[in-house]
């Protein structure tokens, strides 16, 4: 068991050293739904919040629904999709590094996935590995640009063009189960790929079972960006998750 528990903590740790006084701080809620269809077939449904830049403005929020089935005791196939509202700050510079238009606003965004996921268990412990595709599109956006020259606003929109993205998610995950305390802590670690890792997000938290319905978890992430290409723009981040979840 101790052995067990010291991979679970390894991997937990792993992002203490890409620490940096400059990461951001963010907060992610999220309230979801769970329920079997039969002993293969499940379907869930959630909705997020996301708050950003230390926990004072709202980033994201988005829904979506997901149908797993259980093809074998170790492998489980899912597909599903979601529709976001995320919010964009771009800034546009001059080849003397000043700043030349800046804008602030929300975009919405469509997101498609498909999921394998493989699983073994070690006495309490399961090893899972969730290897899945998803695809985003991020429709044309018009906005009204800041122009910091002329401090004032553009007279007409600019337009932010359309664009899609493919990206490969590849999950590694440690889950212990502690019957006695209803509870199972874990960690993990995933990597996304768009033909090279753009992204690192590693995981450790915990899920608690209130009642058979109810269940909650509180993790922490820490999310490491390693290329400017990054779809979302995001900084390297801190996060606090919290989870409730209704089982039927």
């Amino acid at each position: 068991m101790k052995r067990i528990l010291n991979i679970i903590a390894i991997v937990a740790l792993m992002p203490l050293t890409g620490f940096a006084q400059g990461d951001d701080l963010g907060l992610w809620t999220s309230i979801g739904i769970e329920g079997k269809i039969n002993k293969k077939l499940s379907v869930d449904a959630e909705t997020e919040l996301r708050m950003g830049d230390n926990i004072s403005e709202a980033e994201r929020w988005s829904i979506g629904v997901n149908v797993s089935y259980k093809i074998s005791r170790w492998l489980k196939a899912s597909v599903g999709g979601s529709l976001m509202d995320n919010r964009r700050t771009k800034t546009t510079y001059y080849a003397d590094g000043s700043p030349e238009y800046t804008s602030d606003y929300w975009s919405q965004r469509m997101r498609a996935h498909v999921s394998l996921t493989a699983d073994k268990h070690f006495g309490r412990l399961q090893v899972s590995l969730r290897e899945r595709w998803q695809y985003t599109y991020r429709p044309a956006t018009y906005v009204y640009r800041f122009d910091v020259d002329a401090d004032e606003y553009e007279d007409k929109p600019h337009e932010y063009k359309g664009k899609g993205k493919n990206v490969l998610r590849s999950r590694l995950e440690f889950d212990y189960d502690l019957p006695r305390w209803k509870a199972d802590p874990y960690a993990s670690v995933e990597f996304f790929n768009a033909w090279s890792v753009e992204k690192m997000r590693y995981t450790a938290g915990i899920n608690w079972k209130l009642t058979k319905q109810h269940h909650i978890g509180i993790n922490y992430k820490y999310q490491y960006v390693r290329s400017n290409k990054d779809f979302d723009n995001e900084p390297n981040k801190h996060i606090i998750g919290l989870e409730y979840t209704y089982k039927f």
